[in-house]
C-alpha cells in the first residue's frame, strides 16, 4: 500500500484483546495496530455491533471503566454499520458458519476497507473482504 492509507476493519476479537489486555497470541500487535489506528498511519473501523458485543463482554466491570473503553475504541476507530440489503444478504449467506463474522464482512466492504483484521482468518474464507492477521497487518503498514 505505497501512497495509500491501509483501511483496515478490526473485528470483535482484536478490540476485545486490546481493551481488556487479555492473553492472546496477538496481544501485542492489538495494541500496535490500535495506536497505528490513532497516530493516523492507516484508517482503522470497527462495526457498529462490536461495540454492544463489547458492552456486554465486558458487563462485569463498572459502567465508568466500559464506557471509558468505548469511547477510547470509538476515538481511534470509525464505527461502521451494514445497509438494510447488505444484512439481508449476510442472512442469506449459508457459507459463514457464523453470522456475525459475516456481519463483519458486510460493514468491512460497506467501508472499502483492504481487510478485516481478525484473530480467526479461516472464519473468513468466504468474505469479499479478505482477512488477515495481526502480525500480517502490521507488515502492512510497516
Amino acid at each position: 500500500m505505497k501512497n495509500e492509507k491501509l483501511k483496515i476493519l478490526i473485528d470483535t476479537n482484536i478490540a476485545i484483546t486490546y481493551i481488556s489486555g487479555r492473553e492472546d497470541k496477538y496481544s501485542d500487535e492489538c495494541v500496535a495496530i490500535f495506536n497505528n489506528c490513532s497516530n493516523g498511519r492507516c484508517d482503522g473501523f470497527i462495526a457498529q455491533h462490536s461495540i454492544s458485543t463489547i458492552w456486554y463482554y465486558t458487563r462485569r466491570l463498572p459502567q465508568n471503566i466500559r464506557r471509558e473503553w468505548l469511547i477510547n475504541i470509538c476515538t481511534a476507530l470509525t464505527v461502521v454499520g451494514a445497509s438494510h440489503n447488505s444484512i439481508i444478504d449476510a442472512i442469506k449467506k449459508e457459507e459463514f458458519s457464523d453470522f456475525e463474522d459475516c456481519l463483519q464482512d458486510k460493514c468491512a466492504a460497506e467501508a472499502h476497507c483492504d481487510y478485516i483484521v481478525t484473530a480467526n482468518t479461516t472464519d473468513f474464507k468466504f468474505s469479499e473482504v479478505s482477512a488477515i492477521t495481526p502480525a500480517d497487518c502490521l507488515n502492512l503498514i510497516d
